[in-house]
This record gives structure tokens, sequence and C-alpha cells, in this order.
């Protein structure tokens, strides 16, 4: 025998069971975005590595750990995309669709980074990103975290997710901290974590995001963002802070969140949760204003966020906020017994269909004796059982059962569709 081909680790499949979970997710936040005017953007899963190393940054753990890079027959090196804002300024930027234009785009799909799986970390895993275009004001950085908090509400998780929010400011501001920040920490090298020690020279702003319990304690002492933030950083995120307020959107400031992406500037936010462990973040995002033109593009302001379609349906789960209707069920099974019955009983099931699309009609198959046929109608779970053999069909009618209650009666052949969508 043939030895089975496994799945490549990280790389998950997602069965019938757990993907009627993300459909309802991935409807809901379809008409969500669509309510505040975001149309969805499409790109390609793999790009030119350039794109990522330029965009993303070439010190981040991404580009440095964790991207699936390899070159193709032509000796051009290629890259599974690791993230989705890049790629979605790429595809914008090509398109023509940026410059002195207002753009508000999502996109959703597979991402892929190597690093250790586990639950809610996987190395093939999806977003959904959330991008807007040519608005510099804090008034759409506001729109789009009232958005996800409109999405939160929806699901039924608003109460049991945190925003955290921060502003990192200008550039110049962020490497001015950066030199105290570093200058600091140097007389502390021996006690960080090997990571942050790294990252000294590479990326210290991330060292903020450390987890490690020594390198957070020699963190105590350290230089803080907001005192090099300037009047035009302050006012923005004053604004910000103010129309949030007004919309009864709860946050807190967490002047250690960075992100670790290196085009972020000005605001960062996440939605936090308690009820995933150590992956507390299902949502993260920020300004990146520098991004369009950094890529080859004229200067262009932007914001955006992106979330984990896996912490989400995690945490639904967790939480137990999955409703019934968003579960795969059958409303009728549908049996025959003969040659004419089995095609009468296509012509049936079409016509069920045709009155209301959304009814799951399931139509046996393959044979079998009746007693057979029921069992699987019994399986399915479907809400009515129809029954059609040769004596039904000479007569014009068949016969509908209740699975909820095994009461059955006769319905004309001409009648079933109405009957079926007025008890459904």
């Amino acid at each position: 025998m043939a030895r089975k081909i496994q799945a490549i680790r990280g790389m998950n499949d997602i069965l019938p069971d757990q993907s009627s979970v993300w459909l309802y997710l991935e409807k809901t936040v379809a008409d969500v975005v669509k309510s505040y005017g975001y149309q969805q953007i499409r790109f390609p899963i793999v790009e030119n590595t350039d794109l990522f190393k330029r965009g993303v940054g070439e010190t981040t753990d991404i580009v440095e750990k964790e991207m699936y890079t390899f070159d193709d027959r032509n000796g051009e090196s290629l890259t599974l995309r690791p993230e989705g804002t890049a790629s979605c300024v790429r595809a914008a930027d090509q398109a023509g669709l940026l410059f002195n234009q207002v753009q508000r785009l999502w996109y959703t799909g597979p991402m892929f980074r190597y690093e250790r799986p586990q639950k809610g970390r996987y190395r093939q895993f999806h977003q959904i990103g959330v991008e807007s275009f040519g608005m510099g004001s804090a008034d759409i950085d506001a729109e789009l975290i009232i958005l996800s908090a409109r999405l939160w509400q929806k699901l039924g998780l608003l109460e049991h997710v945190e925003l955290q929010l921060n502003t990192i400011g200008l550039s110049t501001e962020r490497e001015a901290f950066k030199v105290a920040l570093v200058e600091y920490l140097t007389e502390f090298k021996n006690q960080l974590d090997e990571d942050s020690q790294r990252r000294l020279v590479s990326n210290p702003l991330r060292i903020l995001d450390s987890k490690d319990e020594s390198t957070q304690s020699v963190l105590k002492g350290a230089p803080n963002l907001e005192d090099f933030i300037g009047e035009e950083s302050q006012a923005h995120f004053d604004r910000l802070q103010a129309i949030l307020k007004a919309n009864n959107v709860p946050y807190i400031i967490n002047h250690r969140l960075v992100r670790g992406l290196d085009y972020y500037g000005k605001t960062v936010f996440e939605w936090v949760t308690s009820h995933l462990g150590s992956q507390a973040t299902i949502c993260a995002g920020g300004r990146y204003d520098g991004l369009v033109e950094q890529l080859g593009g004229k200067s262009t302001p932007a914001v955006g966020f992106a979330m984990g379609i896996e912490r989400l349906v995690l945490l639904l789960e967790t939480l137990e906020l999955i409703p019934a209707a968003a579960k795969f069920s059958t409303d009728v099974f549908v049996t025959s017994m003969g040659d004419d019955a089995e095609i009468a009983s296509f012509v049936l099931a079409e016509s069920i269909r045709a009155i209301d699309s959304s009814r799951v009609v399931l139509r046996h198959c393959g044979g079998g004796s009746f007693k057979n046929q029921m069992k699987k109608a019994d399986k399915s779970e479907a809400r009515f059982t129809i029954i059609l053999g040769q004596d039904e069909i000479d007569q014009g009618v068949c016969l509908i059962k209740d699975m909820s209650t095994g009461e059955q009666h006769a319905c004309s052949l001409g009648d079933v569709p109405t009957y079926i969508d007025d008890k459904l």
C-alpha cells in the first residue's frame, strides 16, 4: 500500500464541520465593511520578495526569519505573502487607484509565515484586512476602529475584547526616541533576552513588545515614547480619542504598543482578549502614511488593520457564540423508489430551491432500499423528508414527513414548494 501523504506541518485543512463557521464570520465581515463603503480587492499569493523587504522592513522578524522565499525558474526571488498591506498597496498603486484619490478597500485570504505552529497560530493562516487611502486626518483612523467595534458587536464579542491605543509619532520623533532608548538599554544589555539583544541593533522599538520578565523589568526605567511626541502627532491622537469617546468606544492607552512592522507611524492599535492565552491579539493595525511612497508610488496617507480568521473562529467557539443558524443544516431530504420517482424527485427538489435558493435540499442519490434511504434522512437531521414512490407518482402526490414530530401527510406535487416554504 502506498504511503499516505499528509498535510504540511502548520498548514491545516478546514473541514466541512468548521467551514460553516468560517462562512458565517466572513459573511458578517463582508456585510459590516460594505455598510461603511469598503470594496473588496484581490491580489496574488506570490509577490516579488523586494515588496516585503522594502514594505515590511528588512529587520523585522517576518523578513528575517519567517518568510517562505524561493527562486523561480528565471532566478527571480519570490515570496508567499506573509501579510496583506504591502500587497494591497502594490496592487492599488499599480492599477492607478491611489494618487489624489480616496479608496476604501478590504481583502481576505491566506498568508504564510514560517514559525512554530500552535493553537491559533499556523504557518498558513488567513487574514481579513481593511485599508483606506488618501485621507490623512484622524477621522478615518476613528472610522476604522469604530467599524471593528461594530463587527465585534455583530459577533457578540464586544464585551470580551479590549481596545489598546497608542501614537508612535512621526519618523523623526521615533528616531529621537530610538537614540535615547538604545543609549539606556545598552547599559543593561546583559539583562535583556536574546531577541532583545539582537534588536538593540536592528529594531530597538520591538524590544518594547518583549514578553521576557527580565527585559520588562529593565524597561521600567527606560525613556518614554510619549515624551518625544510632537504637537502634530499629539493633536492627531487627541482628535482620534475625542471621536472614539463621542461614539462610546472604550479604550486604554498602552504606551508600550508599537506594532511589529516598520511602516507604521502615528496611530497604532490592537484589539486583545483574555480568552485565548498567549494569542491575545485578534485584530491590529494603524497608520502608514509613508508606505506607498516607500514602495515607489506618490505620497499617499493610509491607515488599516488586519484580523486573523483562525483566532476569531477559536474565540467564537471558546465563548460559544456561534449561532445555530450559522451551522450547516438540511431543510429537506428527498427520497425516491423507482425510475419514474427518481426523475420526479429531481424536478421536485429543484422546484423547492426555486422558491428559496437558501433552502438546503438534499436529494438521495445512489439507489438503495426505502429503509436505507430513511436511515440517511434521519442522519441528515432534515426538518422534512419527502417520500416519493410509484404509487405517489400515479396519484400526483408525495408524502411529507415532519421529522421533528413523526407526522406525515400527502401533498399534491405542485403544492410541495409552497407547503415547505410556509413551514420553514
